[in-house]
This record gives structure tokens, C-alpha cells and sequence, in this order.
């Protein structure tokens, strides 16, 4: 029996890539390692909670204990999904980015050495690249340029990752995605935040003019992307995952309200926030020739899932709707 470490395994990228990975491998165990923040949520797998092939633990990456006491039972693979992700609040307050994204990778790097763990995939962001013109995809190769807080952090923990393999050989592999979409996603991200408001017949925050681009993928093709990784990737190597899906912010905002039949006149364009990227755009040639990898979802029918995802599930979104406000009143204070 394999036994995998997924931390941050509560979010939504993480709690996505669980189920898939049970759902598809029959003899490999996981351990799902999450501090449960305002957006981890361990509702995300209920579903699985009974099954002896998963444990939930709840914790913190920076607690140095707990994760050689986990690695003691014996560990496979770690996989980094636990991440502090929004960009606005790491422009409001970048200390529990540096804390969690930094210091915390460097937590599990260092424990992954001690214990011989065989493999360590680190989720990364297309953010590292920064902002890109009207022309050309970032590849493998271009240099990292963040903008916000966040992307520092996460470009900071890519450099820890490969610092790692470099010095001690610690079989890490990079993975850069661009953004994710689907169901169980935390509504302060833009898909989730423009159904639920819509759904509720309220306004549409967009930043600007609504012309930010960026690369959609479904979170599924996403874990598919990660599984590859995994079990073809080579060491030492960065993989970027992206669907070839540009759309500008703008143009997602009217997909929803279409889907949802709704006026286009909830659409309230307001100030952008600082050092807000104008493109982001990989080029995913690397992981498709190499790992045999390439996207299925198609961004009109992956999106038409996810707002019917969310239609369906009100009882949910409701909770992390009432967390999310929670958070913004606390934060405000």
C-alpha cells in the first residue's frame, strides 16, 4: 500500500484531487493533513470520511512535530496543496502568506529529507511568472516576476522546493497551474463570487474594466494534470498546467449571467487593486509531449457544470458564503 501526505487537502483543490485519487487508485492510502482556515472545509469530504484508506488530521505545516510524528507512520509522497491563496488578502496582510507558504514548505521539505520520502510535488501558481503582454505564454523556462505578496510567497517556496532537490536531492517536482474552476471552490474566488451573487441578485464586483485575462481550467483536468506528475514526472523539473482557456474577466462575468439568465446590469466595475496582472498564459507543451498529459474540459461546458454545481448546492455555499463575510467584518476591524 502507497501512502501519500496530502496537506491542505480540506481546500478546494485539494478535497477535489482526494477524491479523485481514491476514486481511481484502489491500494493507495492518504493522509489529509489541514489547519482548517476560514477556507478549508472539511464538508468538502464528507463523502469519504468513512473510508479506511483516508484519515483527516488536523493541523498546521508549520507544526514540526506533527509532521515528523505523520512521516514516523510511514510516507510515500508528500503533496503541498496548503497554501494561503487570495491575492487581495496578501496585499492587506502578507505575514500569514510568508508563515505559511514559506516557512511551512520549508517545514515538509525539511522533514521529506529526514525521512527518505520517495517523491514531493510542489503546487505552485502560473502567478510566479507576474504579468505577460498581449502576446506569447510563459513556459517552463521564463523568468520568475511576481507582483503581489502571494506570488512572492509561492515563487519563494518554488526556490526552497529546487534548492532541496539541488543540495540534498530530495526527489521534488514544481507544478504551475493557472486558474482553477468547479465545484467546491471558496466564494471569494471570481467563478464561485460571481454565481452565488448573481444566484442572490446582487451586484458583480469587477475589478477595472473587466479585460484581466487569465487561463481557465477545470479543477478535474487539473488533478489529472498532478497525477501525471506524480507517477511519470521527472525530479527536479517544473510542469506547467494550463487549458489553452483565455478568457478575460469580463468575459467569464457574462458567461455566468447568461447561463443564469440574469441582466448584465449587475455588473458593478469597480477600482482594480494594486499590481493586478493584466495576462496570465502558459504554454503547456512540456507536460502534454512528456507526461502524455492534455485537458478534456471545455471552459463553456465545465463552466455550465459548475454553475449547476452551485445551483444545486446552496446548503453549502451558504456556510462558506457566511465565513467568507465573517472573515471580511473581522479583518475590517
Amino acid at each position: 500500500m502507497t501512502n501519500f501526505l496530502i496537506t491542505g487537502g480540506a481546500g478546494f483543490i485539494g478535497s477535489n484531487f482526494i477524491r479523485y485519487f481514491l476514486n481511481k487508485y484502489k491500494n493507495y492510502k492518504i493522509i489529509n493533513l489541514d489547519n482548517l482556515t476560514y477556507a478549508g472545509n472539511v464538508n468538502n469530504l464528507i463523502n469519504i470520511e468513512d473510508n479506511y484508506r483516508y484519515k483527516f488530521i488536523k493541523g498546521s505545516i508549520n507544526d514540526i512535530n506533527l509532521v515528523k510524528k505523520i512521516l514516523e507512520t510511514g510516507v510515500n509522497c508528500i503533496i503541498n496543496f496548503a497554501a494561503e491563496s487570495h491575492v487581495d488578502r496578501s496585499i492587506n496582510n502578507s505575514q500569514i502568506f510568508v508563515k505559511t507558504n514559506i516557512l511551512g514548505t520549508q517545514v515538509l521539505l525539511n522533514e521529506a529529507k529526514n525521512y527518505n520520502v520517495d517523491k514531493f510535488i510542489q503546487i505552485s501558481t502560473d502567478e510566479v511568472y507576474g504579468s505577460l503582454g498581449e502576446k506569447g505564454l510563459f513556459t517552463e523556462k521564463s523568468p520568475v516576476n511576481p507582483s503581489s505578496p502571494y506570488s512572492a510567497s509561492k515563487a519563494s517556496a518554488d526556490f526552497l522546493a529546487l534548492s532541496y532537490y539541488k543540495s540534498f536531492g530530495l526527489p521534488a517536482v514544481i507544478t504551475r497551474c493557472t486558474n482553477n474552476y468547479g465545484p467546491y471552490q471558496f466564494p471569494e474566488k471570481l467563478i464561485p463570487l460571481m454565481i452565488i451573487k448573481a444566484i442572490n441578485n446582487e451586484y458583480l464586483p469587477v475589478y477595472g474594466n473587466g479585460e484581466n485575462i487569465r487561463d481557465w481550467i477545470h479543477v478535474v483536468d487539473h488533478c489529472r494534470a498532478v497525477d501525471a506528475v506524480i507517477h511519470h514526472g521527472k525530479v527536479g523539473e517544473i510542469y506547467n498546467i494550463g487549458a489553452i482557456n483565455e478568457k478575460s474577466n469580463l468575459e467569464v462575468v457574462k458567461f455566468i449571467l447568461n447561463i443564469l439568465k440574469k441582466s448584465y446590469s449587475l455588473i458593478n466595475f469597480i477600482e482594480d487593486r494594486p499590481g493586478h496582472d493584466i495576462r496570465y498564459a502558459i504554454d503547456n507543451k512540456k507536460i502534454v509531449k512528456h507526461l502524455g498529459w492534455s485537458p478534456k474540459y471545455e471552459f463553456e461546458k465545465g463552466l455550465k457544470d459548475t454553475v449547476d454545481w452551485y445551483v444545486e448546492n446552496k446548503h453549502w455555499w451558504e456556510i462558506a458564503y457566511r465565513k467568507l463575510y465573517m472573515k471580511q467584518n473581522n479583518s475590517s476591524r
